[in-house]
């Protein structure tokens, strides 16, 4: 029997229409997780859920809702790409833990304790002070585990994570970050969060996104590829991904709502520079999905075997999906 690759993207917050999921089936993506909520309360999640109905409505040739790894079987051998739902944020859960088995129920699969702030289960990477996971993260991190949603620690900070990979009964996921020794953004993890992660069995998507990458937009696929090389030597290959954090078509407004919300009336920059006030241009390698084929590339240049390549540019989501989201 043949062996299977699939091509996994586990992170994507695009202006989605039928250009977007073309390009993602011209990229062969099998499945991507997909950022339905960053500040949204758990009534305004519901509608975004309806607005993806829509979409599987209108593209039903393209794209099918993933709820399980079974769904990234099925949309292989149809030739779509499966779509998991994930929160950038516990807001949809509000003050309410039984709100964790209803979002559960309407398809999200990875739920961030943290955006960049904190909140009431955990301290998000631009706090001063890291505080760890809340007595409600303990509780909420519990309910997670026994309803099949993956804790994701991508946005936040670092006692935070750590405590995370501790509590969590199974491995949680960075969906999307780099290490901090390759580019110190604070978005991207240290080297002691990456080695928690591996001994966990954790997995880490690494990310496209220019303010994550090291020489931001002009950063170059041998660049990128040495650094997937390094994090190799911290973390398990089996359990490196990618996770591209592609916003492709989203006008700049929209980084407002992402960095600010409702929670403040000036305006939170990000890394501190009204320079990050706009999507940064993606590198020339990576401007889409079709750039999965630049990235195997350079990652056979630089030594990884056809194995490692496949599991990096997706068999490895394919096996956490396989053990965690069933």
């Amino acid at each position: 029997m043949e062996e299977v690759n699939y091509r996994i993207d586990n992170l994507q917050y695009c202006n989605w229409n039928e250009e977007i999921f073309k390009i993602n089936n011209e990229a062969k993506l099998d499945a991507v997780h997909v950022t339905i909520a960053y500040h949204e309360d758990y009534d305004e999640v519901q509608k975004n859920v309806e607005t993806w109905k829509e979409y599987f409505n209108s593209f039903s040739n393209l794209i099918s809702h993933g709820n399980s790894y079974k769904d990234i079987k099925k949309a292989h051998k149809e030739n779509k790409t499966a779509i998991f739902f994930g929160f950038q944020n516990c807001s949809p859960i509000e003050d309410d833990i039984h709100l964790v088995q209803s979002v559960r129920d309407i398809g999200a699969v990875f739920m961030q304790l943290t955006y960049n702030n904190q909140s009431l289960l955990a301290t998000g990477c631009y706090e001063n002070v890291d505080s760890g996971v809340t007595r409600m993260g303990r509780e909420v991190i519990k309910e997670m585990n026994r309803v099949g949603i993956v804790v994701d620690m991508s946005h936040s900070a670092e006692q935070s994570t750590l405590d995370a990979i501790d509590i969590s009964e199974y491995p949680i996921a960075i969906t999307h970050a780099n290490p901090f020794s390759w580019h110190e953004s604070r978005r991207n993890k240290s080297d002691q969060v990456l080695k928690a992660l591996n001994n966990s069995g954790g997995m880490i998507g690494l990310s496209m996104y220019p303010h994550h990458l090291k020489d931001g937009t002009n950063c170059t696929i041998e660049s990128f590829c040495k650094m997937v090389a390094q994090t190799a030597e911290l973390i398990n290959v089996n359990q490196i991904g990618i996770g591209s954090d592609l916003c492709l078509g989203q006008p700049d407004s929209v980084v407002d709502w992402m960095r600010n919300g409702t929670w403040t009336k000036s305006k939170d920059y990000g890394e501190g520079t009204k320079d990050n006030a706009a999507f940064p241009k993606q590198p020339d390698w990576f401007e889409d999905a079709r750039g999965f084929s630049n990235i195997e590339n350079g990652l056979k240049k630089i030594g990884f075997n056809e194995t490692e390549i496949n599991g990096i540019l997706g068999n490895n989501w394919y096996n956490f999906y396989k053990k965690y989201i069933t």
